[in-house]
């Protein structure tokens, strides 16, 4: 009996360890937090577990891409208008250029205009001592009378040949290629103290020109406004010389050539006005360079120069900072004249350069070395003829290359 309770209980044990704990694990009951496998769900719930579920997990990149924002773009290249104007906006005055030796073109460009002074002042100084075999004191005497009466000036020639009689004293002036290079050197020192063109350093950069009657300063904006086209800058004009009907219409053929407005107003207008709307206009519109023109004025009559530093005062109420460049206006052929004027006009308002004309119609260009020894003022343009690209940008080493170097003819007969 005993044997037969024990078969029963076994058989028991056997039925609930094969019915319960051998149970399948995919038959168990899922645990808390476990989701139950895919395979056995019914297709329709399978679907909306995996959408639910597997979707964000896999396809999340494709249907939630990033922002544009987070990727980063390729800057837009400028056009060339912004950026010519970030660059002239950046510019404050220009160092003195690091361009290498002046041209073989444009020396002699240059020594073309300059035909008349190397024919005169020049050939009446390098006669003095070439073919000596030794320099002789007495010949720096003779080099002073050619140094003034070519409009050098006294106290600039006086200073240069002090130095050259030091030289001479310490035997370093032995022979006539050592008085010329000499004489080079300190022509070079003196004009090296500036130059160049306008800079534009602000927008729009007001550029005023002053000067007595007949030095050509509207003549002179026409052609410093065709540069500034030519280099691809937008330009206004302001026709401040009110006085002289003829100005205004010469500025505004000069305007429709280079395609520029005018600024203009009634004949006998305040000339203050007319410079203070030009400014406004010029901020209005955006443009590069404001050229505004002045009445001719003697410079020994005071109310004629109180009249233009009114002119910068109005200007500068406009636009603070302005005017930017104030070129003072000399006609060359004057000599001694126009180092008088450039004195009394630097005397009355802050210059920032000189702009020589007519140097191709005087043997005396010796002036040139006064203006910047005497006043320290810069030679900003030379006018070396009638035609607008014959107003060139003022480079020291050029010039003086022009002035001392040989030509063609002379290089072929050495």
């Amino acid at each position: 009996m005993i044997i037969v309770y024990i078969l029963i209980g076994l058989a028991v044990l056997a039925g609930v360890y094969f019915g319960v704990i051998r149970k399948k694990p995919d038959e168990l009951p899922a645990a808390p937090g476990d989701r139950a496998p895919a395979a056995k769900l019914p297709a329709k719930e399978a679907a909306k577990d995996a959408a639910k579920v597997d979707a964000p997990e896999h396809k999340a990149p494709a249907l939630q891409p990033p922002p544009k924002s987070q990727k980063p773009l390729p800057k837009p290249e400028p056009t060339k208008s912004e950026s010519q104007a970030t660059a002239h906006a950046e510019t404050s005055p220009a160092p003195p250029s690091s361009k290498g030796p002046p041209s073989k073109k444009e020396i002699r460009a240059l020594q073309k205009g300059l035909a008349a002074t190397r024919g005169g002042f020049m050939a009446r100084l390098k006669a003095l001592f070439t073919g000596k075999k030794e320099i002789d004191p007495a010949i720096l005497e003779q080099m002073e009378e050619v140094m003034i009466s070519s409009d050098v000036g006294v106290k600039t020639a006086q200073a240069i040949l002090g130095r050259l009689r030091d030289r001479l004293q310490k035997n370093e002036l032995s022979d006539e290629d050592a008085v010329w290079t000499a004489l080079r050197d300190e022509a070079k020192a003196i004009l090296g103290i500036g130059g160049g063109g306008i800079r534009v350093s602000h927008k729009p950069t007001v550029v005023l020109l002053v000067g007595v009657n007949g030095v050509g300063k509207t003549t002179t904006i026409g052609k410093l406004a065709t540069r500034a086209k030519e280099n691809k800058q937008s330009v206004l004009l302001a026709a401040g010389d009110t006085f002289r009907a003829a100005a205004v219409a010469q500025l505004e053929v000069w305007g429709k050539r280079v395609e520029a407005n005018v600024v203009k107003g009634k004949e006998g207008a305040d000339p203050g006005a007319v410079a203070f709307d030009a400014t406004n206009k010029a901020k209005e519109l955006g443009v590069q360079i404001l050229f505004v023109d002045t009445a001719g004025r003697l410079h020994t009559k005071a109310p004629l120069m109180d009249e233009i530093k009114k002119v910068k005062r109005t200007i500068a109420k406009a636009m603070e900072g302005a005017p930017h460049e104030t070129l003072l206006v000399l006609d060359a052929t004057t000599g001694q004249n126009a180092l008088t004027q450039a004195a009394m006009f630097k005397e009355a308002i802050d210059l920032t350069g000189i702009v020589l004309t007519k140097l191709d119609g005087t043997a005396k260009g010796g002036v040139v070395l006064g203006i910047c020894d005497e006043l320290k003022l810069p030679v900003r343009y030379v006018g070396l003829g009638e035609r607008a690209e014959d107003l060139r940008e003022f480079d020291a080493d050029e010039f003086v290359e022009a002035l001392f170097g040989q030509d063609a003819s002379e290089a072929a007969a050495a």
